[in-house]
């Protein structure tokens, strides 16, 4: 799915009363994404690992009269199904419902030569950008199978749906996102109410892009609010129907 839907104008309550877990928001684009679900209505589950930075999206969210977040920290390079399994049970008994899953968590390391990148770090970013993404979904999955209308993004990347040397063990990841999105969406085919996509949100100011591209000038990149559209687009009811697909925020010129 190429369309651009940045001109997308979502109604200020499309996530009313729903749900919405979000990966990695304590900074950047997951950040951006809980504030935005939260002003248009969602209950937003702030998941990262820093406590600090959530509790920061947080206090942002009663600040600007969003309804109660709540915070579920997880280091998911060292999570095992147990963890997954715990929160998929908190939020089951703290808020009785999921309505939609935003995987935006990322773990990349410096840019290298596959002869440089080492067996710990594929393994590292397989689990924290794949094998993560996949257990969390399936922890999830009674919740998610009992909403009415639920949506699961995933996040990926450029570099994984066009593998470009250097990315290494995080592009092998990114693709495999891709993946298991098409073999979840078949999978869930006889489940109108479930769908679940890929996102790839392109070059933003974030700050995995400033590791990534330390000597890059930032000033000519968007900003994360800037792409929301399509986040609100995938994860609210208007994308009912759209499932299995790769989706672009931006144009493919990068």
């Amino acid at each position: 799915m190429d369309d651009l839907l940045t001109n997308y104008q979502a109604s200020k309550d499309l996530l009313k009363d729903r749900v919405i877990l979000v990966t990695g928001a304590g900074q950047g684009m997951g950040r951006a994404a809980a504030l935005t679900y939260a002003a248009h209505g969602a209950t937003v589950i702030l998941h990262g690992r820093k406590v600090e930075k959530l509790e920061s999206v947080y206090d942002e969210i009663e600040a600007a009269g969003g309804a109660q977040a709540a915070i579920f920290p997880l280091d998911l390079e060292k999570a095992e199904d147990q963890d997954f399994a715990a929160l998929a049970q908190a939020i089951k008994l703290q808020l009785g419902r999921l309505d939609g899953i935003l995987h935006n968590a990322a773990l990349v390391f410096s840019l290298t030569p596959l002869a440089n990148q080492t067996l710990e770090q594929w393994l590292t970013m397989l689990r924290v950008n794949l094998a993560a993404p996949f257990a969390l979904t399936r922890a999830c999955l009674p919740l998610l199978k009992t909403a009415p209308d639920a949506s699961v993004i995933m996040t990926s990347d450029i570099h994984g749906h066009d593998p470009t040397a250097y990315w290494g063990g995080f592009a092998v990841a990114k693709a495999g996102v891709e993946a298991l999105v098409k073999i979840q969406a078949q999978e869930w085919e006889l489940l109108p109410n479930l769908r679940i996509n890929a996102l790839i949100p392109g070059p933003v100011h974030t700050p995995q892009r400033t590791k990534t591209h330390p000597g890059e000038s930032k000033h000519a990149l968007p900003q994360p609010h800037d792409l929301m559209a399509v986040y609100l687009y995938l994860m609210g009811p208007d994308s009912k129907g759209i499932n299995g697909k790769t989706v672009f925020c931006q144009s493919r010129t990068y």
